[in-house]
């Protein structure tokens, strides 16, 4: 049963993306069940690789598919206790000999929720001709998209396809970037019964219990909207802003920082209709630094400042969201659900705005799958 409002007369033109924001709880599970059905495969495919001290791991893909590799690397690069980099399949394509400027044996782990976005096919072209010694995990979620059918079978590449129901219909990508971000944890951290369990009864609750206090912000008189996080939560900032720029065609600005680089510069957006959404870290250390920032903000010239953390805060405060029953799970896997809550209220400002959220470009002006890419050739 949909926990979101299926009537068009609530959120016309969002049919899908209702659905796929809806349905994440139940493709978390289903993504995990696939992980460890798939478990001797994958660590065949990856055990001799990780077995090499100097082997380098470089995680891409475009637009919200890259979120998931910045999202996953800093948590990936304590887990195995190795350097994991996130490199976007843009900048891999705009100058490929500085993103893979040693020839040093590389894993290249591809996102992407069709996997026919020109980007995402030329970045793992482009590395198999700079690199002498490139191997290729690609996550997916479309088994007719260019890059799975490339890569299904080819010696030195190895496919793990999402859940069908993670193939999202509507514009923007939910439940394959969280499926997408589930799965990379999964694959190189081993089962993690007791995270997936949490997140999912996160995002049921945040789906079943927080739908009002969401409506009621995006009816906030908000022109502008700053998601601020650190550390594994400064990427799902970036994904946070991108989807509110998406579903409201751009009508309500998104922008993404850290909380101490806010300071520097960016603070200047701040005015009376600006929305700040502060995602305090669950890491001691890291806290501290989303703690100063939120502090600040309500103390000063921010009028609307909301905190979301999958851990409780010291001092309750009306406009605190936080996640049940998910405090002792790394930041990366806590944002699986935390960004449920950046769904909803793009979602609910496009519903606002009187727009279409599973099409809010009905000229085309931008699309699912990105247009009007050249490759050009890389000389030898």
């Amino acid at each position: 049963m949909s926990r979101l409002p299926a009537d068009q007369d609530v959120l016309p033109g969002a049919t899908a993306t209702v659905r796929e924001i809806d349905q994440q709880p139940e493709v978390w599970t289903a993504v995990s069940r696939i992980v460890e059905g798939r478990r001797v495969e994958l660590d065949a495919f990856l055990d001799r690789l990780l077995e090499r001290p100097g082997l380098r791991i470089v995680l891409t893909g475009a637009g919200t598919s890259a979120f998931v590799g910045s999202i996953a690397a800093p948590t990936l690069s304590r887990m195995l206790g190795r350097q994991v980099d996130a490199v976007a399949t843009t900048d891999i394509v705009a100058d490929p000999r500085d993103s893979f400027p040693e020839d040093v044996p590389t894993l290249l782990v591809s996102f992407a929720r069709s996997g026919n976005s020109p980007e995402s096919i030329a970045a793992t072209q482009l590395a198999d001709q700079v690199l002498s010694d490139v191997s290729h995990l690609i996550l997916t979620c479309d088994d007719s998209g260019a890059l799975f059918r490339q890569h299904s079978g080819r010696p030195g590449s190895h496919v793990l396809l999402m859940p069908e129901a993670a193939n999202d219909e509507g514009f923007a990508m939910t439940s394959s970037f969280t499926s997408m971000l589930l799965s990379v944890l999964l694959v190189f951290g081993g089962a993690n019964d007791e995270a997936v369990a949490a997140l999912v009864g996160a995002g049921r609750f945040i789906l079943e219990s927080q739908q009002l206090a969401v409506e009621s912000l995006a009816g906030r008189a908000i022109e502008r909207v700053v998601y601020l996080g650190s550390g594994a939560l400064a990427g799902l900032a970036r994904e946070s802003a991108l989807k509110l720029l998406e579903l409201t065609a751009g009508r309500v600005v998104g922008y993404s920082d850290t909380a101490l680089g806010f300071r520097h510069g960016p603070k200047a957006i701040l005015n009376e209709r600006t929305l700040v959404v502060v995602y305090v870290s669950s890491d001691p250390y890291t806290r501290q630094y989303d703690l100063d920032i939120l502090a600040e903000l309500r103390g000063g010239a921010a009028q609307n400042v909301i905190a979301i953390s999958a851990s409780p805060l010291a001092e309750p405060h009306e406009d605190s969201w936080i996640l049940r029953d998910a405090e002792d799970i790394p930041d990366a896997f806590a944002a699986i659900a935390l960004v449920v809550y950046a769904q909803l209220l793009a979602l609910r400002f496009s519903a606002r705005l009187g727009l279409t959220p599973d099409n809010p470009f009905p000229g085309g002006d931008v699309n699912r799958v990105v247009q009007g890419v050249h490759i050009h050739a890389l000389e030898e």
